[in-house]
């Protein structure tokens, strides 16, 4: 099907086919939204907007939500509730709590609206049930091109949603979001059922209503562009003390700190610095909206730097299990048994026609390799995926094959 569209010059969906679109913006209006979604039945079509990339917040700054025949609802959580509470929004949470969620990505959304109390109790994942169903493509506009027969226009896709008012061609895209949703979970719905897969995405959408965001990682400065090649614990204490500025001033301002000042402005002053506050001033390679206006913050940052005595190790040490493309060398045993785990697992996503990392996490498989069961039967490779946070399915796809190439890696040790 997906040649077939691509031959043809498919027709522009412009503007959301629900005429009915409302923009809400207050305590009223959002109470009145919230008895038309109640009075309607089936499932939840939702979508947020967040302005990645120009504030420091990842909070909601539109929530769009359609049901039935209702609305398509574009709820503005800044006008709401300005300082973020989720109060406001307890009558909707109730509502919503009563059906599905369709979303597309859902663990793009779920942690912004679960800041505003919104927490699904039962969720259809389109772009996820894509990618176990074998679609190639699985964005929002490819799907919809694959599947509903037309283009979505996606020009919005990266602006500011921050900015009030809101443009009235950024609150057509916002609509058109959610507008095609409930076609593409029938479809999607449709495709699971008749591979046989129906019941994987259910254990996979089920697995998401536990979904939490990774923790951060720790010493997040590390992370700068640029500082990998920095082997020296002064100029490490440099650039923590650098970018813990910039961090705590991004906060304040509600600005991505790469808006005040990029990496690269801060890497380069790490590697190379001034050794006074107008040496500082005078660098060109010391650039950003906030790189001269806050200037005393970052030649402070530069003295603590220098000043600090508790120097950040040049690595930090160790944690799980080792690179796996050490193993090798350092590790035989466990490389000879991922070795022969990796073709099985090519072999099983080829057989489902699905991505590996969704059949199983790498990762889990790379455990399994590093300490495997102390028998290689297929309910002890089972127990342990599972133990390890494989869902049931992917531990009956895996366990019986993964079993017999483990034996096999034994048996040739002992011959």
């Amino acid at each position: 099907m997906t040649d077939e569209i691509s031959a043809v010059q498919l027709p522009l969906l412009a503007s959301p086919r629900n005429p009915r679109v409302q923009l809400v913006e207050d305590a009223e209006n959002l109470a009145l939204a919230v008895a038309e979604l109640a009075g309607q039945s089936g499932a939840f079509a939702l979508d947020a907007e967040r302005a990645s990339g120009f504030r420091y917040s990842a909070r909601a700054y539109l929530v769009q939500v359609q049901r039935g025949d209702s609305p398509i609802y574009l709820i503005d959580p800044a006008k709401i509730s300005p300082e973020g509470v989720a109060e406001p929004f307890a009558d909707l949470a109730a509502v919503l709590a009563a059906d599905t969620w369709i979303l597309h990505a859902a663990t793009q959304d779920l942690a912004c609206l679960a800041e505003l109390g919104l927490k699904p109790t039962s969720i259809f994942d389109t772009e996820l049930g894509g990618r176990i169903a074998g679609f190639p493509r699985v964005g929002l506009g490819p799907m919809t091109e694959n599947l509903l027969g037309f283009r979505l226009a996606k020009e919005h896709s990266a602006v500011d949603w921050s900015q009030r008012p809101m443009h009235a061609d950024w609150l057509n895209y916002a609509a058109l979001d959610v507008d095609v949703l409930p076609g593409l979970m029938a479809a999607v719905a449709e495709s699971l059922e008749s591979q046989g897969k129906a019941d994987f995405a259910a254990q996979e959408f089920e697995h998401l209503l536990s979904f939490a965001p990774k923790p951060p990682k720790v010493d997040r400065w590390r992370g700068m562009s640029g500082l990998h090649d920095v082997k020296d614990q002064a100029k490490l204490a440099i650039a923590r003390s650098l970018w813990t500025a910039r961090e705590a001033l991004a906060l304040k301002m509600d600005v991505s700190p790469g808006r005040l000042v990029p990496d690269a402005a801060l890497v380069a002053v790490t590697k190379n610095t001034p050794r006074s506050r107008s040496e500082l001033a005078g660098r060109k390679d010391f650039n950003g909206r906030a790189s001269r206006t806050y200037l005393d913050t970052w030649w402070s940052a530069i003295t603590d730097g220098l000043e600090a005595r508790d120097l950040p190790p040049l690595r930090l040490p160790a944690t799980g299990i080792p690179n796996h493309r050490n193993w090798a060398m350092k590790f035989p045993a466990a490389d000879a048994r991922l070795n022969a785990l990796k073709p099985v697992m090519t072999a099983i996503a080829e057989e489902v026609q699905m991505p590996m990392e969704n059949v199983l996490t790498p990762d889990f498989m790379r455990q399994l390799a590093w300490e495997p069961p102390a028998q290689n039967t297929e309910d002890a490779v089972s127990v342990a995926l599972r133990a390890l946070g494989a869902r049931s399915w992917q531990a009956q796809l895996c366990a019986g094959r993964f079993a017999a190439a483990l034996e096999q890696v034994e048996e040739s040790a002992e011959a």
